[in-house]
């Protein structure tokens, strides 16, 4: 039984929406072998997006990324030979049994986000909605899969025992001048301590991918990405990483950002996970544009966005971890 590290809770109690019946058309239902995959492929760095026990672009291109970084044959299928170099990792548990603690469900929340930035910049934080969410992305996955993982569950409280996927790192050993706040977020959404130093970032807007590199040109990580947009397209070239801003403010500037009226007035939105650029800014040396989260995990690879390239949450910090200031980054079609 796995206890959640102490992490104390405004709010003892907290609701899983049932999942909807399958219906002709919806969305099929969850998989384990699929899960399974994707548990494995998130551990290695090869992120499959969100851990839905489901097939989708992200998990064709974490099987495409990893059966290149093993000298596979790149289908994005899981043949045998790549089944066989997933299993080698070990014999991975794809879900675990927690038990949640007070901390698992502290605050702060904000249960109605403001649409209007000028109210969203009043707020002490853009925090979680509810507890579900904080933990569903603690876990790398979605409150509905949550919900499908724990079928008759329909209330929990500090003590409750839950099914969610194995999203837990082997290390949680973060580095020496992380700030407290830093690390709190890190060990807050899983993220894998122990990962290799990028000798180079590669995004492709072909397929929407962002790789990383080691000094030896080698594939070491990948993860899908939401890349630009026809307004604000990838700005082609080579760049590089000017510095890591962990859980940043962003300055909502109408100046720079199509499809809000100038007449706007420039906000200072606080920091938290559902930030518009998430728990993590990689600024790059091309002006205004960085390597982010998110605050909607679901739709990455699928949104479009301010010309930026956005990530989940917890593979944003993870490649945060990665880099350093001067790490070369490569955009190209």
């Amino acid at each position: 039984m796995k206890r959640i590290a102490p992490v104390v809770s405004s709010m003892l109690a907290l609701t899983f929406t049932a999942a909807a019946p399958a219906q002709q058309g919806a969305t099929p239902p969850l998989d384990p072998a699929v899960l399974r995959m994707q548990v494995v492929l998130d551990k290695l760095g090869f992120g499959p997006g969100v851990i839905d026990g489901r097939g989708g672009q992200s998990l064709t291109n974490a099987l495409k990324g990893f059966q290149e970084s093993r000298g596979l044959r790149v289908t994005g299928k899981p043949d045998a030979a790549t089944l066989d170099a997933l299993r080698r990792f070990g014999n991975v548990q794809p879900t675990m049994q927690v038990t949640l603690d007070a901390a698992a469900m502290r605050g702060p929340y904000v249960p109605q986000m403001p649409d209007d930035y000028a109210e969203k910049a009043k707020l002490p934080a853009m925090a979680y909605s509810r507890p579900l969410e904080k933990l569903a992305e603690r876990f790398h996955t979605t409150p509905k899969v949550l919900a499908e993982l724990n079928p008759g569950v329909t209330t929990i409280g500090v003590g409750s025992k839950i099914t969610v996927p194995n999203s837990f790192p082997t290390s949680r050993a973060y580095p020496a001048d992380a700030t407290p706040q830093w690390r709190a977020t890190l060990a807050s959404l899983n993220v894998e301590a122990a990962v290799p130093k990028a000798a180079k970032i590669v995004v492709d807007k072909s397929d929407g991918i962002l790789r990383v590199l080691d000094g030896n040109g080698h594939l070491v990580a990948q993860y899908t990405a939401t890349i630009g947009s026809s307004r604000d397209p990838l700005p082609l070239g080579n760049w590089k990483v000017l510095h890591v801003s962990p859980n940043p403010d962003w300055k909502m500037n109408p100046k720079i950002l199509k499809g809000v009226p100038d007449s706007k007035q420039a906000q200072i939105i606080p920091p938290g996970p559902n930030n518009p650029v998430g728990v993590v800014w990689i600024d790059l040396s091309k002006e205004h544009y960085g390597i982010h989260g998110t605050s909607e995990p679901e739709q990455i690879g699928r949104a479009q966005s301010n010309g930026c390239v956005r990530l989940t949450n917890w593979d944003a910090a993870r490649v945060a971890l990665m880099v350093k200031g001067g790490t070369p980054v490569l955009f190209q079609a």
